[in-house]
């Protein structure tokens, strides 16, 4: 599975396509909110639960359901993930009851949830310790391809021919991807089942839980931004639409990943810090000019910039901090991800629905401050040191 010039392209970015599968289906609904609730006979707040429903459904299931297969090879489970896509985006597209809907989203997070805390560990054993960062960067460039390219692309076909066929096309793609990761990603063992171990014993491990805390607060100020972006562009009064700011932050997102992937491996903890002050400070330069279409559009373009790259920094901060557990400690941080996603989406809601769309900038800029200070625990920690034969869990010394 190696390439001529010894970096496994193909399958890497059939991994990326895993995780441009997995972002479509999971924010795909951000751009659709108005069409989805008029269909569904439901308020627009009730429609954002639709993302809510897919966070939780990581966070309930990434970490027992890696812990439970921790012996299993690696590449039957990615298929799996990858099935389960196609089964519960057919279900969306067709599905006419509300409750229904909400099951089916609540099931693609549990798909999402193993697949996330999957791609990491499984990129980083493709190539040697010295590309492991490198590798993680293609891994998680279908992040931002999703956003720039497949959520607006969604939203216009949705607008041209009804949501439900956003919903269809992503089955049809996760259905290629299954056939792609079958013939063109390898396979690796899991652990040995002596050598499985508890969810207590990683959190233990130094570094990981300033990573874990800052994901959690970071992704929360995004999503409630991101999930209900079409409300909060409609209090500024650009004019910019919803389909155009979603682009600029997918384009701009693209160069945050490119520049993770050029200086992750030096500058790990500095990325993240910087990462958070550029947010930030979008974040409150658009919620103060954000009625000039121009401003608003840069600053879109810097909060782009600075979201891109944070599955790279977060995935490669945790894995290093992990080392030989970094599966489960990816499922934690899956955990926590979604468990952002989930809290975006409710505290979104109850801030829009309570005070307006003016609050969430300054809610935001709150949860940022926050993340800051928990950067603040983040430790140096070493390349990690797994082979790529290695069973999954044994470090090498």
């Amino acid at each position: 599975m190696r390439e001529p010039d010894g970096f496994p392209w193909s399958g890497l970015l059939a991994l990326a396509a895993a995780g441009f599968v997995a972002i479509l289906s999971e924010a795909l609904p951000a751009g659709l909110l108005p069409a989805i609730a008029t269909d569904l006979g439901i308020s627009v707040g009730a429609a954002g639960q639709l993302v809510t429903l897919y966070a939780l459904g990581s966070v309930l299931a990434a970490v027992p359901l890696v812990r439970a297969t921790q012996a299993w090879q690696r590449r039957p489970l990615l298929l799996m993930a990858i099935g389960g896509f196609c089964v519960v985006n057919v279900v969306t597209a067709l599905s006419t009851s509300f409750a229904l809907t909400l099951v089916a989203r609540f099931g693609a997070g549990v798909f999402s949830g193993l697949l996330w805390a999957l791609l990491a560990g499984h990129a980083s054993r493709m190539v040697s310790p010295a590309l492991q960062g490198r590798a993680i960067a293609v891994a998680m460039v279908g992040t931002p391809l999703a956003l720039s390219i497949g959520i607006p692309a969604g939203s216009l076909l949705g607008g041209l021919v009804g949501w439900r066929w956003s919903f269809g096309v992503m089955s049809l793609l996760a259905a290629a991807l299954w056939a792609w990761v079958r013939l063109g990603v390898p396979d690796f063992p899991g652990k040995p089942g002596g050598a499985v171990q508890g969810v207590a014993q990683v959190l233990r491990l130094p570094g990981l839980r300033p990573v874990l805390a800052l994901t959690v607060l970071y992704v929360l100020a995004h999503n409630m931004l991101y999930i209900y972006i079409a409300p909060w562009l409609t209090h500024l009064q650009s004019g910019v639409r919803v389909d155009v700011t979603l682009l600029v932050f997918g384009l701009a997102a693209l160069g945050g990943i490119w520049l993770t992937g050029m200086l992750a491996d030096r500058w790990l903890t500095t990325l993240i810090r910087i990462s958070i002050v550029v947010f930030g400070a979008a974040d409150i330069v658009a919620g103060l000019l954000g009625q000039s279409a121009a401003v608003l559009l840069v600053c879109i373009a810097f909060w782009g910039s600075a979201f891109g790259g944070t599955a790279t920094l977060f995935q490669t901060a945790s894995a290093r901090a992990a080392d030989g557990a970094a599966d489960l400690a990816q499922s934690m941080l899956v955990t926590v991800w979604n468990a952002g996603m989930a809290g975006g989406g409710l505290l979104g809601a109850a801030l829009l629905t309570s005070y307006g769309a003016a609050t969430l900038s300054w809610a935001a800029l709150g949860l940022l401050a926050a993340a800051w200070l928990a950067s603040t625990g983040l430790t140096r920690t070493p390349r990690p040191t797994v082979r790529r034969d290695t069973p999954l869990g044994e470090s090498l010394e």
